[in-house]
């Protein structure tokens, strides 16, 4: 399909189709998709994914808040070019984004579904990383929910927040978790975890990290 056709799609398939609303700053975009046509691959702090089987190659990524943050994932996206860690930005307008589709499970469900998380994940996301560096970008905000595996390889699916100054510590605490406890303890049997543990974890994590800012401040 030609990217004008999928673009028409969007516009008038999509985008009248979808709700998104935002309850609080501590959890994603929440999603009201009633389009029949379109489906809801996932959702993130600023924005719902959205894919559509006339193009199984293509997302969507549209924002629900902080309009102002797409422009700048943009200009991360140009800075990016074609990497293998990295989706693709084909198109963009003022409220969505046009992305090469990356099938995977992310680090959060793996943990959830017992599915086995290899090392060579976690290199190829450290080398990615270290790529954006090496373009002038800071990655920023990279976790267990925006960092996809597949066949055995690491992608990042989400890199607003690249344009950030600042040290942002949360790739490196999963990594010191994935050597010091899921490596030894729990990579040889992977079990499931439920849901709530790991997202009561993910939550503990950001008000940690929230309360030790505001306490190095005072």
């Amino acid at each position: 399909m030609q990217i004008g056709k999928y673009i028409s799609l969007i516009e008038t398939e999509l985008l009248p189709q979808i709700f998104l609303t935002t309850p609080s700053p501590f959890d994603p975009i929440i999603v009201e998709n009633r389009s029949s046509s379109w489906k809801t691959v996932g959702s993130g702090n600023y924005a719902g994914v959205f894919s559509n089987d006339m193009n199984p190659l293509l997302v969507v990524k549209v924002y629900g808040r902080d309009p102002d943050e797409l422009k700048k994932e943009i200009e991360v996206y140009k800075k990016l070019g074609d990497h293998k860690a990295y989706s693709h930005l084909y198109a963009y307008s003022d409220s969505y984004l046009v992305l090469k589709k990356i099938d995977g499970i992310t680090l959060f469900d793996a943990l959830v579904k017992g599915v086995p998380i290899p090392e060579s994940v976690i290199e190829d996301i450290d080398n990615g990383l270290e790529y954006a560096r090496s373009v002038g970008l800071n990655p920023f905000d990279v976790h267990g929910k925006n960092v996809v595996m597949s066949n055995g390889r690491g992608y990042i699916v989400d890199v607003s927040d690249f344009y950030k100054q600042g040290y942002c510590s949360k790739w490196d605490d999963l990594k010191k978790a994935y050597y010091k406890i899921y490596r030894p303890f729990l990579k040889k049997y992977h079990p499931s975890i439920p849901f709530y543990v790991v997202d009561g974890i993910r939550k503990g994590y950001r008000l940690y990290r929230k309360l030790f800012r505001k306490a190095g401040k005072m």
